[in-house]
C-alpha cells in the first residue's frame, strides 16, 4: 500500500489550538538542531522545509526554529535564507536536554522556548515533549533497528529502544519516501493514516550549475559510515584501474566516522593513491563545485531513508548509478543505473559504461533532470502543511 494521508474533506480545528479552517495562522516548532553544525542529509531537510514554510505566505504558518546548544549558534547566512521565521536559541546542552526529553518527557517545550506552539515537529524518531501541541516526528530511515553499532551517542542509546513508543504517541510521522513509509508500518505497526510523505526539493542553484559543468571527476557524496559501502566502491575503481582504462579522479565528499579508517588507509596506498581524494565534510559552496565538476554520482549505500545528493546530482544534470537497496531505485527510478551493492563487477561496468557511452550518460542525464522537475521544497511545504493539519485533527481526537 503507498503511503498516504488520512482524507478529511473539511478539516475542524479544536478552539483550544486557536486557529481555524482558513482563519488565523498555524503556529509551528521545527526543531532545527541537525542543521546547526553541518547539514548533511537530515540538516538539509530541515533547513530548507524550515525556509519553505516561512517564505511560503499561502500556507498561513508561523515558522519557529528552534536550537539548542551550549557553544554552536544559528550562523548568519542560515538565518537570512530562514527569512521570517523566528528562531529561539536556547544554551541547554544537547546530550542533557534529549536525556530529558527522550526518557523523561521533561522539559515541556512550552518551558523551553517560553511560548506556546500549535504544531512540535521533531526533526528525528522521538517527539519533542508538549504540554498541548500536536506532536510531529520524522523519520528518515529504520537502520538504526538492524544495525544500532553503526549510530554513535543518543541515537544508539536511545532510538531502538525508545522509538516504537515514540511512533505510535506521535500524531503524525513525516517520511520521505515511500520505502521508509512502508517500514515503519511493518516494523512498527504503524497505520498509513499516520504515515505523510514529504518528499526533498531539488536545490535552487541547480539550473546555474547544469549550465555551467565541466565534468571531470567521479564523485560520491555522504558521511563516511558502514551502511554507504564505501568498501566495494574502492574496490570496483581499482578494477577499472587494474584494467588499463584511463578512468578519472574519484571524489569522496562526507565527514568520515571512526569506521571509515580502512578505507581512507587504502586510499595512501597503490593503486588508489593519487587517484582517490576524500575531502572531508562539504561545505555548500564546495557542494556547488562538486556537481559542476561531475562527470557522474556513485552511490552504492546498503541502505537510505531518500539520498539527497541523488536528487541533487539530477537536478545538476549529472548522470546517477546507485545502489538497488532502500529509496534509491524510488529516487532514481529508470533515469539511473541500478547495482546490487554487492556486486563488485556490476559497479565497474555500470561505472565504465557512463564513463564510455556518451550518448547514454547524456540520456540519462536528461531523464534525471526531467524526473525531478516536481520534486521542489515548494511542493514539500504543501504536503507538510496537510500533514500539521492532519496532526491537529488527530491530536483533538486523542
Amino acid at each position: 500500500m503507498a503511503v498516504k494521508f488520512l482524507t478529511i474533506k473539511r478539516l475542524r480545528f479544536p478552539k483550544r489550538f486557536g486557529i481555524r479552517s482558513g482563519g488565523l495562522r498555524m503556529r509551528v516548532l521545527i526543531d532545527y538542531r541537525p542543521a546547526l553544525r553541518e547539514r548533511t542529509g537530515a540538516g538539509e531537510f530541515v533547513h530548507q522545509i524550515a525556509a519553505a514554510l516561512a517564505r511560503h505566505a499561502a500556507l498561513k504558518i508561523d515558522v519557529t526554529v528552534f536550537t539548542s546548544s551550549w557553544k554552536d549558534r544559528l550562523r548568519p547566512s542560515a538565518r537570512r535564507e530562514l527569512g521570517p521565521a523566528e528562531a529561539v536559541d536556547v544554551r541547554i546542552p544537547v546530550r542533557m536536554l534529549n536525556l530529558g526529553w527522550h526518557r523523561l518527557g521533561w522539559p515541556p517545550i512550552e518551558l523551553v522556548a517560553r511560548r506556546r506552539f500549535d504544531v512540535v515537529h521533531a526533526a528525528h524518531p522521538l517527539a519533542i515533549p508538549s504540554t498541548r501541541a500536536a506532536q510531529v516526528i520524522t523519520i528518515h530511515d529504520l537502520h538504526f533497528l538492524d544495525f544500532p553499532s553503526h549510530t554513535e551517542a543518543e541515537i544508539r542509546r536511545d532510538y531502538p529502544g525508545l522509538v516504537r513508543r515514540h511512533a505510535e504517541r506521535a500524531d503524525m510521522i513525516i517520511v520521505p519516501s515511500h520505502h521508509t513509509g512502508r517500514l515503519i508500518r511493518q516494523r512498527l505497526g504503524i497505520s498509513h493514516d499516520r504515515i505523510a510523505l514529504c518528499r526533498p526539493g531539488a536545490p535552487a542553484w541547480a539550473d546555474r550549475i547544469a549550465s555551467a559543468r565541466e565534468p571531470r571527476d567521479i564523485v560520491f557524496l555522504g558521511t563516511l559510515e558502514p551502511r554507504k559501502n564505501i568498501g566495494v566502491l574502492l574496490d570496483a575503481y581499482t578494477r577499472l584501474l587494474d584494467a588499463g582504462r584511463p578512468v578519472p579522479d574519484l571524489v569522496l565528499g562526507g565527514k568520515a566516522t571512526a569506521a571509515a579508517r580502512g578505507w581512507l588507509d587504502r586510499l595512501t596506498r597503490p593503486p588508489l593513491a593519487g587517484h582517490v581524494r576524500h575531502l572531508g565534510y562539504v561545505e555548500t559552496d564546495q557542494r556547488l563545485e562538486l556537481y559542476r565538476r561531475a562527470r557522474l554520482l556513485v552511490l552504492p549505500s546498503l541502505d537510505e531513508g531518500f539520498g539527497l545528493p541523488v536528487l541533487e546530482a539530477m537536478a545538476c544534470g549529472v548522470p546517477v548509478v546507485v545502489s538497488t537497496r532502500g529509496s534509491l531505485p524510488e529516487v532514481a527510478g529508470s533515469a539511473g543505473l541500478l547495482v546490487d551493492p554487492e556486486d563488485v563487477d556490476g559497479w565497474a561496468g555500470a561505472i565504465q559504461r557512463m564513463l564510455e557511452d556518451d550518448p547514454f550518460a547524456a540520456a540519462s542525464a536528461a531523464s534525471g533532470r526531467l524526473r525531478v522537475r516536481e520534486m521542489t521544497w515548494d511542493h514539500a511545504a504543501e504536503a507538510l502543511k496537510q500533514a500539521y493539519e492532519h496532526a491537529l485533527v488527530a491530536r483533538q481526537a486523542r
